[in-house]
């Protein structure tokens, strides 16, 4: 049997929550614990806040993990005759899961990336295969074996170098999405020194051995700061510190490994700063500076930068500018702005790009092909329909991978070929049991 899954901790929840409104009625039923009012008062913006239960953000006081058991407790109590409904519902829905399992490997650098699945274990293992699937297996991380001295384990980032020879991947043993930054040598298997704690996003330089990344603050869990760190150096460089609290950042690099892009964004305004990859001594620059309720994201693809941006519309429009004066005077349109299509992203490779649309309620995915200057939209089957990018790491890469389901067709993995137009169909989801 496979540890507790979220479905029987969901059942649990709506159990006890119908059986709380019946047993209302019943003067038996045990009286829910209740948690102590404790005076707290701080000044936010200039206003005086009250928060009797302010005590509760104490994940070490002794008295907070009380109180948590005793309403455990509480649940177990109400929902107590539910059980047998709850385990002949969980069987049945796990019965529906193939739980032995493989993802559609990821063609990268010469490797295929894929995940798989055991039954009777929690986690994916993540593996690869040189040249193709009948190499050798190499196994990059299994999370169930550090869930053997951990109660908890979730894998955040997870990306390897350019050289294929170093993953950086960050973890959480907490269960409160705090990861801390490893790195693995997969020649040697081995786990290096060099790490950094409540790391957010990352990347490698095209040295193979300088990782950015980003951090968050300890309190508001703000991703607010960047880092560069030399492989083998004692500690990390700070970088950037995003002071204003609307803002967030996170680490990137263009399809193409040519650029690091680092997004600083709130709500409705939004900042890129790029650097070479070639180059992870210099500094960061400003690609165009924040503007009130105006956001744009950048990304590159021979010489050019492709920035898709709302200054021309609320569904936003794509334009390029050379690598060599990316200013605003030299900016060309790419894609207009249309009122009945949302531009939701841009995928650019060197021989086409892909734009994610979004047009009477539904997904659309749009080739441009550089060569031939066409337009061309992927054909989807049915009236009604989600479909998505299922990524595509290769620059070089002939085909597109997207995703497809709707109410009828299981979720289905799919490569699209540019040059014949033509999509093939890689998994679809099994549905077991009939």
């Amino acid at each position: 049997m496979l540890p507790a899954s979220p479905f029987r901790r969901l059942l649990g929840l709506a159990g006890g929550a119908a059986l709380m409104t019946l047993g209302a009625q019943t003067p038996a039923l045990p009286k829910p614990p209740a948690a102590p009012v404790k005076e707290h008062r701080e000044l936010r913006h200039g206003e005086t806040v009250v928060d009797p239960y302010y005590w509760l953000r104490e994940k070490s006081n002794p008295e907070v993990t009380h109180y948590l058991e005793a309403e455990n407790a509480y649940t177990e109590a109400l929902t107590k005759g539910l059980k047998p409904f709850q385990d002949a519902l969980y069987t049945e829905m796990l019965a529906r899961i193939k739980q032995t399992d493989l993802s559609v490997p990821v063609r990268r650098s010469g490797y295929l990336y894929y995940a798989r699945t055991e039954e009777g274990k929690q986690y994916p293992i993540q593996c690869r295969r040189k040249g193709n699937m009948e190499a050798p297996e190499e196994v990059l991380l299994d999370p169930n074996e550090l869930e053997k001295t951990h109660k908890f384990v979730g894998i955040g980032a997870f990306v390897v170098s350019d050289d294929s020879n170093l993953l950086a991947y960050t973890v959480d043993f907490t269960g409160f999405r705090q990861y801390t930054l490893q790195v693995r040598d997969l020649r040697t298997g081995h786990t290096l020194p060099d790490t950094a704690e409540r790391v957010t996003s990352l990347v490698w330089a095209a040295d193979n051995r300088t990782l950015f990344f980003t951090t968050e603050d300890e309190t508001t869990k703000r991703s607010d700061k960047l880092w560069r760190h030399a492989l083998g150096s004692a500690a990390p460089e700070p970088l950037y510190d995003e002071k204003d609290e609307l803002f967030d950042i996170g680490v990137d690099k263009t399809r193409d490994r040519k650029i690091i892009v680092l997004g600083i964004e709130a709500k409705d305004t939004s900042e890129c700063r790029y650097l070479r990859a070639d180059q992870p001594q210099a500094g960061f620059t400003v690609f165009l500076p924040r503007e009130n309720k105006r956001r744009y994201y950048i990304d590159h693809r021979e010489d050019l930068f492709y920035i898709r941006t709302n200054k021309g519309g609320r569904n936003f429009e794509i334009m390029t500018a050379p690598e060599s004066d990316p200013a605003v005077k030299n900016w060309k349109w790419f894609l207009p702005h249309d009122d009945n299509v949302r531009l939701q992203d841009i995928d650019l490779f060197h021989s086409f790009a892909v734009v994610i649309e979004k047009t009477q309620a539904l997904d659309r995915l749009r080739i441009y092909d550089f060569h031939a200057k066409t337009w061309t939209a992927i054909a989807f089957p049915e009236p009604v329909y989600a479909a998505s990018p299922a990524g595509t790491p290769e620059y070089e890469s002939p085909t597109y991978r997207y995703n497809y389901q709707s109410f009828i067709t299981p979720p289905s993995v799919y490569d699209y070929d540019v040059k014949s137009g033509n999509s093939a169909l890689l998994k679809r989801q099994e549905v077991l049991g009939g």
